[in-house]
């Protein structure tokens, strides 16, 4: 039997690998948070510890959990050194071959009874298993953003993923106090199959002269109790990453329904990704 995890390895230092980070931190993990600017990663953990603060201020956070929560995450250059870990999440942009070269990395680096798993918000995870020689090792745990707040894990098993690997992937997302649900492997997996179109048809009614930007956001809130509005949700995912997902359905699925549109890569073409670059289809203060 497989001894519990303890040190999690986590390769992508942003938005998505910084909130997984915390999270894993602030539940008694011990972190190692890598990317390839060991300054980035430094950058990163400053954040953690302003949003570790913000907790405190409200009195949702002690200054001790604080401070081991801090102490907890342990910044990283090489990925060599997350041969310590048991349990390795890749956290990177969602480009396929820069997720297949991270793995076939790990693989190399790690020991191979470690669990490596990708935060892959739609990539095919038995095509990321096989850049490996442990598939039966690799598995998908898909968090949401921010990761902090959203208590849902999407988890996905390539199509040789043990039961072992499985359950001991659901056992550190439960862990981490997020509710699990098992993707079959296809394009967008359950979450993003559902949520991306939406998104993207959202982007085509603009596109057509349906209704203004804010409009729309304001018919889906109060018309379907969404919480924010999708081209709202879309600013804070990042474009890119929208236009990344949708182009990954479209040629996974092969139906035109998922034909990315136009306007959404006019946008990401003019560098209008969304909140990260402070013009996506609404103007944000940088």
């Amino acid at each position: 039997m497989t001894s519990p995890i303890r040190t999690i390895g986590i390769v992508g230092a942003g938005q998505m690998g910084a909130g997984i980070a915390q999270t894993a931190a602030q539940h008694g993990f011990q972190v190692l948070l890598s990317d390839q600017d060991i300054e980035f990663v430094e950058k990163s953990k400053e954040k953690i510890a302003s949003q570790l603060r913000k907790l405190v201020e409200k009195s949702k956070l002690s200054e001790a959990e604080e401070k081991q929560t801090l102490d907890r995450i342990i910044p990283v250059k090489e990925l060599g050194e997350l041969s310590k870990a048991q349990f390795v999440i890749e956290a990177v942009s969602e480009r396929p071959e820069l997720k297949y070269e991270i793995f076939r990395r790990l693989d190399s680096a790690c020991p191979p009874d470690t669990i490596l798993a990708s935060n892959t918000s739609s990539i095919s995870i038995t095509a990321i298993a096989a850049q490996t020689n442990r598939p039966d090792r690799v598995a998908g745990i898909h968090f949401m953003n921010p990761v902090p707040i959203m208590k849902l894990v999407e988890g996905i098993r390539g199509l040789q993923t043990s039961d072992q690997t499985f359950s001991t992937t659901r056992a550190v997302a439960e862990k981490m106090g997020k509710s699990f649900i098992e993707a079959k492997d296809f394009p967008g997996f359950a979450v993003n199959r559902i949520l991306m179109p939406m998104i993207n048809e959202a982007v085509t009614t603009l596109y057509e002269g349906v209704a203004s930007i804010e409009d729309i956001d304001t018919a889906m809130k109060l018309g379907t109790n969404q919480p924010m509005g999708p081209l709202t949700l879309a600013d804070f995912i990042g474009l890119d990453t929208c236009l990344a997902i949708m182009e990954i359905l479209h040629e996974g699925l092969g139906d035109s329904k998922y034909r990315p549109c136009p306007l959404l890569r006019q946008y990401v073409t003019a560098g209008w990704l969304g909140r990260k670059t402070g013009r996506g289809f609404y103007r944000y203060d940088t």
